[in-house]
């Protein structure tokens, strides 16, 4: 999935945490050739040509055949061609929960697993599908933490139009990304949670996939995508999984019925592979907050957990935190989980967990108490005033992402670099009363301003007269509609 560098090279996430696991297929000696021969099961030899047709008419792989395919993937004797049918005809048959379990199961063994086991109680992690303004990590984790859940976590970076936790935290100056093993396990059990960046070795079969699904029109397959991102959360480590599945025009998923899909397929990967699922359906249509950037979206963070932020923020932040609290086993129910974080937040504990994670991992701990004055500032801001007096009637969350990558605040590519100062202020959002020549959002960046960034963030707004023409009736003025569509359990 989409998921961003200043242009300095640092170790790459989580150093030494990991215990290599190796399935017997491996140490069999078991693989393809480039023929798509060679390999046995059961004394007879397996061919990737009869995967690829038993799969194309419809056919339910075993656990064995797909142990091979994955196999094959890492080790590089299935070609390209062959890998690349063998996706077509999962995009268009599908998979059964048997086959996608499986598939996760071989992908989660490919390559590095963590060992969490040291660290006592019910480890959570967390994990969203990605979105513009997502700045949820950085308010849930605190919060479930402050209420005891041990919550370990590997973050991405961005790229395209969605951010990335990573290039956000970042943003503060010292914060490391990539710990030990010893500091890794030390904090996440002392503070509640740390969050580090992914290592190369977590699940190279879903990398190699990865690439070919992006090059031959399969990345938006439900099985695909469900056993991509649940390979590298069971291979994290963690004992139970929040997911935080975003819709809508910021979202990789565009509608309710696919997101559902995508996160019962998830949950049920998790059942049958022995981990605890919870999945939220998140609004996505417009931005999360009114940040979007890295350095900007923490200082919002912490004005979420002052109690001073954006509601929507501070509504999906609860949420997530609160099914942490719950498969943690802290609380009866879904109300008591909710009242538990709620009371975190109001009486400062959230703040202080905050607080404390940002200096175990060598950041300046005066970001809480300062943030403007410790985090990178913009020099550079271009304003979109309203071309007419009327009601903010929608709001493109892509449109608005695609604005602050433009203005340096994402990347196109992985290697690029990106100016942590950078980023889209959103002054007005949908339902919200405007004014002919009042600033609806600004650019901010710490170099001059593309015009192209501006002509974008211009594109994502939409007015009308009355909020009727949105919809919007009875909804007070700028008062936010709820982020939470549904929450799955299973």
């Amino acid at each position: 999935m989409p998921h961003a560098a200043d242009g300095v090279k640092r170790p790459a996430g989580l150093k030494s945490l990991t215990r290599a696991v190796v399935g017997r297929h491996r140490r069999e000696g078991r693989g393809g050739t480039a023929d798509g021969t060679g390999g046995r099961q059961g004394g007879s030899a397996m061919r990737m040509l009869d995967l690829i047709l038993k799969k194309r008419d419809g056919g339910a792989l075993t656990e064995g055949e797909i142990r091979f395919f994955v196999d094959g993937v890492v080790r590089g004797t299935i070609p390209d061609y062959q890998v690349s049918a063998f996706l077509m005809a999962v995009y268009f048959r599908g998979m059964t929960e048997a086959e996608v379990a499986a598939l996760t199961e071989a992908m989660r063994t490919s390559g590095e697993v963590l060992d969490l086991s040291v660290v006592p109680g019910v480890k959570v992690d967390k994990h969203s599908t990605g979105g513009v303004g997502d700045k949820t990590t950085l308010v849930a984790l605190p919060l479930a933490a402050a209420v005891g859940v041990k919550a370990p976590k590997m973050s991405g970076r961005g790229l395209g139009h969605t951010g990335g936790t990573i290039d956000k935290l970042e943003a503060i100056p010292g914060f490391r990304t990539a710990l030990d093993r010893e500091a890794f396990l030390r904090q996440v059990d002392a503070v509640g949670f740390a969050v580090v960046g992914q290592t190369e070795g977590l699940v190279p079969a879903d990398k190699a996939l990865y690439a070919l699904r992006d090059v031959t029109g399969t990345v938006d397959s439900i099985p695909l995508i469900a056993s991509s991102i649940m390979s590298k959360k069971l291979a994290a480590g963690a004992d139970a999984i929040v997911l935080d599945v975003k819709v809508g025009r910021g979202a990789f998923m565009p509608d309710e019925a696919s997101a559902r899909a995508l996160a019962e397929a998830m949950i049920a990967i998790g059942r049958r592979l022995g981990k605890r699922t919870h999945a939220i359906l998140t609004a996505m249509d417009e931005p999360l907050g009114r940040e979007v950037g890295n350095a900007n979206e923490v200082a919002e963070a912490i004005r979420v957990l002052r109690g001073e932020g954006p509601a929507d923020v501070e509504e999906v932040a609860v949420v997530v935190a609160a099914e942490m609290v719950l498969l943690a086993g802290l609380a009866p129910d879904r109300a008591a989980a909710v009242a538990a974080v709620r009371e975190a937040l109001a009486d400062g504990r959230g703040l202080g967990a905050f607080r404390a994670f940002v200096a175990a991992q060598g950041g300046d701990p005066a970001v809480v108490d300062a943030p403007e004055a410790v985090l990178p500032r913009p020099h550079h801001r271009a304003a979109v005033v309203a071309w007419a007096d009327g009601v903010v009637t929608a709001l493109d969350a892509r449109a608005v992402g695609e604005a602050a990558m433009r203005a340096g605040a994402g990347r196109a590519t992985k290697e690029a670099a990106i100016d942590l100062a950078a980023g889209v202020r959103l002054r007005k959002k949908t339902g919200e009363v405007v004014r002919r020549g009042e600033v609806l959002a600004d650019v901010l960046a710490s170099r001059p301003i593309p015009e192209d960034a501006v002509l974008r963030l211009r594109e994502a707004y939409a007015l009308g007269e009355t909020a009727e023409d949105a919809g919007l009736a009875g909804r007070a003025a700028g008062g936010p509609a709820s982020k939470v569509l549904a929450i799955l359990d299973g």
